[in-house]
């Protein structure tokens, strides 16, 4: 096989022994590496292709790690790891103990902030520069922020900011969803080419300040002429947000084109004022599948490169499919429902709803604050939205849930995606904190379901409560459990059901615990063993009734959850327990420990942290045993 030129390179400065004439060349490599490595073992792929050019021109121009290059989001740092280093590691992207799918400060250097949450870029930018000015170092901070993330409240609190501190901040607006004619573009990068000319900045400076000397009218005739400029630009260029908000605006340049890419890149380094550089890419570059349907390649399991056709189980679907289909069901019986996306329609199955519905669909953008606080205006008229958003980024919606929803308890569903462990993606995107966050407010109805028939019960129900509720649901397959003889199918408030009774310990299972729940249950029965497995449904309320007519015959209780131990569905347990002053029922929590859960496949991290059938069986054995001196039990006192 012949070499390949990513074969020599180890860091950045590898890439800047290449000639411009190589880059190009280095591109195509970087792409078809990455297509191969995604088709494998899944992956963000649309994003990724989209800037390839645009990050060789980066670590050509810059000189990373002492410039810092700060990837917003992160889901399209794959180019950036290939040339900082980590080529050789490439194959364990997103696998457990490999490399991350997003930067990391403890992954290498070249990650210069850790990022997996949309919009931060920005913000962070700016205190890494304050923070260089005052410890007297000189380096350069460039954020590269996408259209979708520059929708956030967040980026523009950022870009206000450094337009106010007036630092030498240099943010890419990597614009995907623009097109660029090439008349605007051929001018743009010829107004692109003066306007960044060093001589072109001094000389303004110079005048600058030689005309705001003049007495009297100095003031005024430098903003007239600085107008004159703006107008020229603005007829021809969209930079007069960005003019405003403090900031030399340079664009739109295409960020396909290496050569004019780097050229821009090498006269804005000079700048010692805040600048936006507007690059247009086209996302899914390069693979003529991606390119078609960037939305479907943009995170992906593994498929056929050939075909694009991706390989998993389709038999089965996904909790995310089974509740966009249940709501556009219940829509067609309701006309109140509406839903809310915060730029994940398909992400969260609403695309049905979508085109079903296009009138009572709203797609805000990545906007989770304003999304909430919008459905709370629509719940106060009347109607019944859903927020359909992933656990971990409803985190980001916290006050408004708080004081906007549940403080006025107002009927707001909140359709929460991805919760629990939810694999490859890692710690910024693991589902492990809605159920603390949530179970402490007031009026807010948590359930989670045991599979999709459940799910399909429990949107119902939410539906009719005249109050906040909140559906918790895992990501992946929505298999069906049935068959046991204790099943109860109707879902009431608050009501939980016995699935399999027995007398020697009882597993209270929530969510999609319940069917590893049952599998230990199972055994356990081959071991002599009589267990009772309770699904839970209800993390608040609580069936109380039934947790305590349980533990009055039965002394030893596992609880099981997709959660951090800390206020979680376990807690909500104990505390139970200890108010019913139940003293002589011994209690085992099975959830997440006061840690961040890493990356890695689900079936992996579950079986780390006990949550599969066997972990559960296991923990069942000891907490049934004489336990030995030293060993944590834990009881609720």
């Amino acid at each position: 096989m012949a070499k390949m030129l990513i074969d020599n390179i180890e860091s950045p400065d590898d890439l800047k022994k290449l000639s411009r004439d190589q880059l190009p060349l280095l591109a195509e490599e970087l792409r078809e590496l990455i297509i191969e490595h995604v088709s494998c073992g899944g992956g963000h792929l649309a994003s990724n292709l989209g800037v390839v050019e645009l990050t060789i021109a980066l670590h050509y121009v810059f000189h990373a790690p002492v410039d810092k290059i700060i990837w917003d989001v992160g889901h399209q740092s794959y180019p950036h790891k290939l040339i900082t280093g980590r080529y050789r590691m490439f194959s364990t992207l997103r696998k457990y103990k490999g490399l991350s799918g997003f930067p990391r400060i403890e992954e290498s250097p070249f990650d210069a902030f850790g990022t997996g949450h949309s919009s931060t870029s920005i913000s962070a930018a700016v205190g890494i520069i304050e923070a260089r000015d005052k410890g007297g170092e000189r380096f350069k901070v460039i954020p590269v922020i996408g259209d979708g993330a520059m929708t956030s409240g967040l980026a523009f609190e950022g870009l206000n900011h450094a337009g106010q501190l007036k630092k030498d901040i240099i943010v890419v607006l990597n614009d995907n969803e623009m097109s660029i004619s090439k008349n605007v573009g051929a001018l743009s990068a010829y107004l692109n080419r003066i306007l960044t000319a060093e001589a072109y900045q001094r000389f303004k400076k110079e005048t600058k300040s030689l005309i705001e000397q003049i007495p009297k009218v100095g003031g005024q005739v430098s903003k007239i002429a600085q107008r004159a400029e703006e107008s020229l630009k603005g007829f021809l260029l969209p930079g007069m947000l960005f003019r405003e908000l403090g900031f030399n605006y340079i664009g739109p340049i295409d960020g396909h084109n290496i050569e004019l890419l780097i050229e821009t890149l090498s006269r804005v380094r000079i700048a010692d004022e805040p600048t936006l550089v507007h690059v247009i890419t086209k996302k899914g570059r390069g693979y003529k599948f991606s390119e078609k349907d960037p939305c479907v390649f943009h995170g992906i399991g593994p498929f056929d490169m050939d075909t694009g056709e991706v390989t998993s189980d389709t038999s089965v679907p996904a909790y995310c499919a089974v509740f966009g289909e249940a709501l556009t069901e219940l829509a067609k019986k309701d006309i109140r429902l509406v839903a809310i996306s915060a730029a994940m329609r398909e992400g969260t199955g609403l695309d049905v709803f979508a085109e079903t519905f296009p009138e009572r669909f709203y797609d805000v953008g990545i906007a989770e604050p304003h999304a909430v606080t919008f459905a709370a205006g629509l719940a106060s008229q009347g109607l019944r939205p859903v927020v359909a958003i992933y656990s971990t980024f409803l985190q980001r919606a916290y006050d408004e849930i708080v004081h906007d929803v549940c403080l006025q308890n107002l009927p707001v569903i909140f359709a929460i995606d991805r919760a629990g462990i939810v694999g490859e993606d890692g710690a910024t995107h693991q589902g492990l904190f809605d159920i603390s966050y949530l179970r402490h407010i007031p009026n807010l109805l948590i359930m989670s379901p045991k599979d999709g028939s459940e799910l399909k019960k429990m949107l119902r129900l939410a539906l009719q409560h005249d109050g906040p509720s909140a559906i918790r649901y895992p990501r992946g397959k929505a298999r069906e459990i049935s068959g046991y003889p204790l099943e109860n199918t109707e879902v009431r408030i608050g009501k939980g059901e016995i699935l399999s009774d027995g007398d020697d310990i009882a597993v209270i299972a929530v969510g999609n615990t319940v069917r590893p729940a049952l599998k230990a249950a199972e055994m356990l029965q081959r071991d002599g063993i009589s267990p009772c497995v309770i699904n839970a449904r209800f993390v608040k309320p609580l069936d109380e009734s039934l947790l305590l007519s349980v533990s009055e015959r039965i002394k030893k209780i596992v609880t099981v959850e997709e959660n951090v131990l800390a206020g979680g569905f376990g807690s909500a347990v104990l505390e139970c327990l200890a108010g019913a002053g139940m003293t002589d029922v011994s209690v085992r929590r099975i959830g997440i420990a006061d840690e961040f859960v890493e990356h890695g496949s689900q079936a992996i991290l579950r079986k780390k942290y006990g949550l599969d059938g066997e972990g559960i069986y296991q923990i069942c054995k000891v907490h049934l045993s004489t336990l030995p001196f030293g060993y944590r039990q834990e009881p609720y006192s």
